[in-house]
């Protein structure tokens, strides 16, 4: 079982960063596949970016390639989300997702079984 607790979000203005945190409860995150997810207003549910347990791969959906970065710090249990250059289709309440490795689809909902609660994140242009 694990807890996750995202911070980070409020509201920005069209090319500003903003840099999310997750923090996990447990002491196997560095056993966990970790992945942001966002979900704009009327819209489904869509995957961002994800990372292997132990940092070494990342992955990316087409539209955030080259201005968002994940990463993660095992010994401080968290993930990261640094986002730059923000547009305002970026808009959305921004959830960190967690699974046991090996995870096969990192970019489906359904691979994962833990949730945070969300944190907004607004761009206004």
């Amino acid at each position: 079982q694990v807890q996750l607790v995202e911070s980070g979000g409020g509201l920005v203005q069209a090319g500003d960063s903003l840099r999310l945190s997750c923090a996990a409860s447990g002491r196997t995150f560095s056993r966990y596949v970790m992945g942001w997810f966002r979900q704009a207003p009327g819209k489904e549910r869509e995957f961002v970016a994800a990372i292997s347990a132990s940092g070494a791969n990342t992955y990316y959906t087409n539209s955030v390639k080259g201005r968002f970065t994940i990463s993660r710090d095992n010994a401080k249990n968290t993930v990261y989300l640094q986002m730059n250059s923000l547009k305002s289709e970026d808009t959305g309440v921004y959830y960190c997702a967690a699974n046991p490795a090996p995870v096969t689809a990192v970019s489906s909902r359904r691979e994962y079984n833990y949730w945070g609660q969300g944190t907004q994140v607004t761009v206004s242009s």
